[in-house]
């Protein structure tokens, strides 16, 4: 029997189910968002499931066996495959799905059996050459070569019509040869490339001279010696039937060679006088380019002195020209579980490759000019061992204070007790977060990148992070101090907040918890939102958070805001993994994320305080578990905004105050970005109520 209609997420009500198997029916619609957590084997093949892959799946942390075949999914894979450690076996196969794998995939140590066949995947297969996989599919796929040489040790690896090496450039063909004298008959030659590069595979080697045969239709030409049997030479080929191509020697030669030594010099002095004619006109346009360019640049070094972020924003940002490289620094997480890392925004991603930087013209920098070492004494946090750190002045156009000072690994390590575990303040994917004690008792928060992240980035592009970064100075923007970048280890040095996040506040730290008054709950709200219009609105072009959370809002000794990860958005995944859960807005799980998506996050956030509940908690009943979709409909029922409330605020709050605050929280959470107000008006509209 064959079973129809779609599956619902009252599943997840059944907590101790360990095998689901749904597989060979007429089940339609999409994959539940909400499914029993202690799963370890899904089964929904052949079936009509539409949609996206959804990224719920990665809560299943038990899954050894999952199998999606057979449907009609599409959209990318999701990236989400860190947290399956336990999966061995993976179905994906005949569907439409497309995109590159996601790099996550790469971390599935327990994967065995991997089917992708019949969909359409691109890019290569590198993401995966190091699993110990026993039977691996990719037929039918637009997958691109080189196949890595592990793969091909796989015992059961199948890969027909898939097109790899499309991308390997054809060797140049060899010399040509010279044919044998006309004084006898010539034995068979090898075919002769042809002179415009084509492949030479539809022409016919050239053979002897047989019987006649009946010539088939459009024959192709072919290279033939001239030979001494047919006089002249007949231009057809006896043997195949086809048009011959005749190639006989200069008239006046006796040699009967096609390259006679009048033909060698011929040749030879056209490609002399070809190259001479082209190295003259770049010659000529070097020198026009050389004065266009020192006429406009020698008028505008004066304003590559100025601050970068000291104009209005209505002003165009200064073009940089020729600017010396000095190196920067990179990404650090908040103090939250589940931290990810410091963003300076990027331009909308591409499904890329995900951990590329971004384009040059982002930075208004040129990546690819060499790095110069920094060398400047440091400007702050000093000790009496000079040698452990540097400080670097960066190119013109930015901050007059933008410098760092340059950590040496020794000095960090004494910091930090040699980054010892009672050290971590935070962990994230790229790296964990320590608590470092100078010898005069001030505390630093340090960033150490994971392997995994400083083998994906080179160190021009790590320096050139932290110039950018550096720009982002105001108020309640985390600021960098420093970095590190010796022995293939890169760390990021920053302020130290001793409050911790947000996150930690609201559902970890319960005397912390208690200073929560609404009053600091509305200037937190506030401190968040000024971070974000100084991203959007001053910075130029502007700055996407694209990971704004509660974990990123950390907290300082006067529980004033700073935000955290500002400025590495484009190291995160191209699609919201676990932790961002009940954070994301709806656009993002189509790839599309904008400042919107950023107000949508900062509403989510502004629901936590208001509730005290975190964005997603699956211990709570269904419909329930997502705070956004639970809060929505009861923010205009006052007799519900008062059930709302954080009960450890006992009712200290203005009635009004409240009503505001809830106004401005629905019209963050719309579902449709452009109905969602800029950032401005939100800032607006909460200094009001202070």
């Amino acid at each position: 029997m064959k079973v129809g209609g779609g599956l619902s997420d009252t599943l997840a009500d059944f907590s101790s189910i360990q095998v689901m198997d749904f597989s060979s029916n007429h089940i339609s619609g999409t994959i539940p968002q909400a499914l029993p957590s202690s799963i370890r084997n899904l089964s929904l093949s052949s079936n009509r499931f539409t949609g996206n892959i959804p990224f719920t799946l990665s809560f299943l942390s038990d899954l050894s066996e999952l199998s999606l075949g057979s449907n009609l999914l599409s959209g990318e894979i999701p990236d989400y495959f860190q947290q399956l450690s336990k999966l061995t076996k993976l179905d994906l196969s005949s569907n439409i799905l497309e995109g590159h794998l996601p790099s996550s995939m790469g971390d599935l140590a327990s994967l065995k059996i991997l089917y992708l066949q019949d969909n359409k995947l691109t890019g290569t297969l590198d993401v995966i050459e190091d699993l110990f996989l026993t039977d691996l599919n990719v037929e039918n796929n637009l997958f691109s070569g080189p196949i890595p040489p592990n793969l091909l040790k796989i015992p059961n690896f199948k890969k027909d019509g898939t097109p790899f090496n499309t991308s390997i450039i054809t060797p140049p063909p060899p010399p040509v040869v010279d044919p044998p004298p006309a004084t006898h008959r010539a034995p068979p030659v090898p075919r002769i490339p042809p002179v415009s590069g084509v492949p030479p595979a539809p022409f016919a080697p050239f053979a002897p001279l047989q019987p006649q045969q009946h010539p088939p239709p459009s024959p192709p030409l072919v290279w033939s010696p001239p030979s001494s049997d047919n006089g002249g030479g007949d231009p057809w080929n006896s043997v195949s039937g086809q048009p011959t191509l005749q190639i006989s020697p200069p008239s006046g030669s006796g040699s009967g060679k096609f390259w006679s030594t009048q033909r060698i010099i011929l040749v030879v002095s056209s490609v002399a006088i070809i190259v001479l004619v082209s190295g003259l006109c770049v010659t000529l346009w070097r020198c026009c380019r050389s004065k266009i360019y020192n006429r406009y640049y020698s008028g505008a070094r004066k304003d590559l002195q100025r601050p970068y972020f000291n104009k209005p924003p209505s002003q165009p940002t200064p073009t940089m020209g020729k600017v010396s490289r000095e190196p920067m620094v990179k990404p650090f997480d908040g103090y939250g579980a589940g931290d990810r890392k410091y963003g300076y925004p990027m331009p909308q991603r591409a499904e890329e490759s995900r951990r590329a930087m971004p384009p040059t013209s982002y930075y208004n920098k040129d990546v690819n000019t060499p790095q110069k070492p920094l060398q400047q004494p440091p400007r702050q946090f000093q000790s009496n061992d000079t040698a452990s750190k540097r400080a670097a002045h960066f190119p013109p156009g930015l901050n007059s204070s933008s410098s760092a000072t340059v950590f040496t690994i020794a000095s960090l390590q004494q910091y930090t007790n040699n980054f010892s575990e009672e050290n971590i303040i935070g962990e994230g994917s790229i790296g964990n977060v320590y608590r470092a004690e100078l010898r005069h008792g001030k505390f630093l928060a340090v960033k150490k990148l994971s392997n995994t992240i400083n083998r994906t980035q080179s160190d021009g592009e790590f320096l050139n992070l932290v110039s950018n970064v550096l720009k982002l100075k105001r108020g309640h923007i985390l600021e960098l101090l420093g970095y590190c970048n010796e022995f293939g280890q890169r760390l990021l040095v920053y302020e130290y907040c001793p409050n911790g996040s947000l996150q930690d506040a609201l559902h970890l730290d319960r005397k912390l918890h208690k200073k929560l008054t609404w009053n600091v709950r509305i200037n937190i709200a506030l401190g968040a939102s000024k971070a974000l219009q100084f991203l959007h609105e001053v910075c130029q072009p502007p700055v996407v958070h694209q990971n704004f959370k509660s974990s990123k809002v950390l907290l300082d000794g006067k529980l004033s805001v700073r935000v955290a990860d500002s400025g590495l958005a484009y190291m995160l995944p191209p699609r919201p993994t676990s932790q961002m859960a009940g954070y994301a807005a709806p656009e993002v799980e189509y790839g599309s994320y904008t400042c919107q998506s950023d107000v949508f996050s900062l509403g989510v956030v502004m629901l936590e305080l208001l509730t005290g509940r975190r964005p997603f908690d699956r211990t709570r009943p269904r419909g329930h578990q997502t705070l956004a979709q639970w809060a929505i409909p009861r923010l205009h029922d006052i007799d519900a905004l008062t059930r709302m409330v954080d009960p450890s605020l006992h009712g200290a709050y203005p009635m009004k105050s409240l009503s505001r605050f809830a106004d401005i929280i629905s019209r963050s959470l719309q579902m449709e970005p452009g109905f969602r107000p800029p950032i401005s008006e939100i800032v607006q509209d909460l200094q009001h109520m202070i």
